[in-house]
């Protein structure tokens, strides 16, 4: 998404009001945001599915980036993985999966196979008479087998018990690392994914809010627990993202960490500091952001 901002305008509102940012190539990044916020427009954008009301997209190798809207050299090496399923319902597994074996250059026919069978998926039924997660694991097998250099799953998790969520995450970081290519996870899952991410793009209200390294986004937030005194003392320099009371101990969540200084001085008032679970940073930012907009 260029650095002029790309719009999406739909029936009733804009989906994404000047978003700007990058999907690094050669990275799984975590895209995350609320119902509503624009993911799904964003990656509809990504994938050639729409074209933008203004602003620009490119996609591709660096260097050789094109809009990929209406582009075969581009929307051949992207695969769209929706909790739907982009199958053929009433066909067998089979003959979804030869299509994709079709169209998708780095398609891995074998590989397909192994994962139906740890997903136990039943290739001899239709995938409109499978159950919900077996179809989501089915959705799950066509993003890993295409191989494709830019890979999105949007919630392709929905309906599959942990078990079987535990399992794709696992083939999803051994295939990744056996077969590099750009991957972008769309979840609200941020509490069992987030061990994926090396970069992350937070989506809230149409705007991009953050677009950063997974790291760089766990460092944003820190956690002070003590005595109330002592901890609104700590964070009366920090921008406070949240603030709860417990009896007579306070905990808070602040913006950024603390200087030497601050952390000294917590150890001396017996506040213990800590780091914030990027799902809680998550929750937390566009919190804020809510509130904000509210408060206009």
């Amino acid at each position: 998404m260029t650095q002029q901002g790309t719009v999406a305008r739909e029936t009733g509102g804009t989906a994404l009001d000047g978003a700007t940012c990058t999907f690094p190539a050669g990275a799984i990044t975590g895209l995350l945001g609320r119902n509503g916020a624009g993911k799904t427009t964003m990656i509809g954008l990504l994938a050639g599915f729409r074209r933008p009301t203004s602003g620009t997209v490119r996609v591709g190798p660096e260097g050789y980036e094109r809009d990929p809207w209406e582009n075969p050299a581009i929307v051949s090496g992207v695969q769209v993985v929706r909790e739907s399923g982009d199958v053929m319902p009433d066909e067998k597994v089979g003959v979804t999966l030869r299509h994709y074996g079709a169209v998708r250059p780095e398609w891995d026919a074998d590989y397909a196979e192994r994962l139906l069978d740890l997903f136990e998926v039943d290739t001899r039924k239709n995938p409109a008479s499978l159950s919900r997660g077996k179809r989501s694991a089915l959705g799950a097998t066509i993003g890993l087998a295409s191989r494709a250099p830019l890979t999105i799953f949007d919630e392709v998790y929905l309906g599959m018990d942990a078990p079987t969520r535990y399992a794709f995450y696992d083939e999803l970081l051994k295939d990744y690392a056996e077969h590099p290519r750009t991957i972008i996870l769309s979840s609200h899952l941020v509490g069992e994914t987030e061990r994926l991410f090396e970069h992350v793009v937070v989506v809230d209200r149409g705007r991009v809010l953050l677009a950063e390294p997974a790291e760089d986004m766990r460092a944003r937030g820190t956690s002070l627990t003590g005595n109330a005194t002592a901890v609104d003392h700590l964070a009366a320099g920090h921008r406070l993202l949240h603030r709860q009371e417990l009896g007579p101990t306070v905990m808070v969540t602040v913006e950024g960490s603390l200087a030497e200084q601050e952390a000294a001085e917590a150890a001396d008032s017996g506040v213990q500091v800590g780091s914030v679970p990027l799902q809680d940073l998550f929750v937390h930012l566009t919190s804020t952001t809510a509130q904000k907009e509210s408060e206009r």
